[in-house]
């Protein structure tokens, strides 16, 4: 799971709270995170695929950050950051996603991530950015239309030939699946580009009716939350592997 910043604002330029609202969210996805990884090592059993307290969890989690992305990408339309520096930070997403795909692969080869948050995020991006002009009514429409389509196809759809290629992996990140694929992180298009629609009309409303709520100061206590919020894309990158190394050190003098 991981959140992804406007696209290349200056700093100068940047909503404090905003970035402090990401920062919330990666403090949480870094927690959801440590308790993963120490089911992994089996210091402290649970059940991540099942157990509300945990599905529940990753579900808020990831709704945050998308939300986040969505409002990020309504500010940069605001501001006017063109095709460019666009392009500059989704190559960035991008390139994090396959890093993300290769490192998960040296962990978890059979359950390698092969589209996670960030591969979803490169994705809808893109999209958000098409449709960043579209009425707010038009924004909310569609992301609950996104939102619903996987679970109208999987009432609609029978087994059969159509239903084995949505569920390959050549085709699973859609969303349109009749069955989870293994994998470690899986964040498909549908539904999540409903909360992506979803932060973006938000973002568009507050940006005309209560702009400071984006915009207003940021209480001093909350500024190493913005800090975070502000680099969320390399820290997502790095926490894994070192809480990954600190937890195989700790297994390996305590066993």
């Amino acid at each position: 799971m991981n959140p992804v910043a406007p696209a290349s604002l200056s700093p100068a330029a940047r909503h404090g709270r905003l970035d402090a609202l990401r920062g919330v969210a990666m403090v949480w996805m870094t927690l959801y995170h440590f308790a993963f990884d120490l089911n992994h090592f089996k210091f402290w059993q649970q059940d991540f695929l099942r157990d509300p307290l945990w599905t529940w969890q990753r579900i808020g989690i990831v709704s945050l950050f998308l939300l986040c992305a969505g409002l990020g990408q309504a500010v940069a339309a605001q501001q006017g950051v063109d095709c460019q520096r666009f392009l500059r930070r989704w190559t960035q997403v991008a390139a994090g996603a396959l890093l993300v795909s290769a490192g998960s692969f040296l962990v978890f080869p059979l359950s390698f991530i092969h589209f996670g948050i960030l591969h979803g995020v490169a994705v809808m991006l893109i999209v958000a950015r098409l449709s960043v002009g579209w009425r707010i009514g038009w924004l909310l429409l569609a992301g609950a239309l996104a939102l619903a389509l996987p679970s109208v196809v999987q009432a609609l759809l029978t087994p059969g030939a159509l239903a084995d290629a949505l569920n390959d992996r050549s085709h699973n990140w859609l969303g349109l699946v009749t069955r989870r694929p293994y994998t470690e992180d899986y964040v498909p298009v549908f539904p999540w580009l409903g909360a992506i629609w979803w932060g973006l009309a938000l973002g568009r409303w507050l940006l005309q009716q209560r702009p400071q709520v984006l915009t207003g100061a940021l209480p001093a206590a909350a500024e190493p939350l913005a800090w975070l919020g502000r680099h969320s894309l390399s820290y997502y990158l790095l926490h894994q592997p070192v809480m990954f190394g600190l937890l195989m050190t700790w297994e390996h003098f305590m066993r």
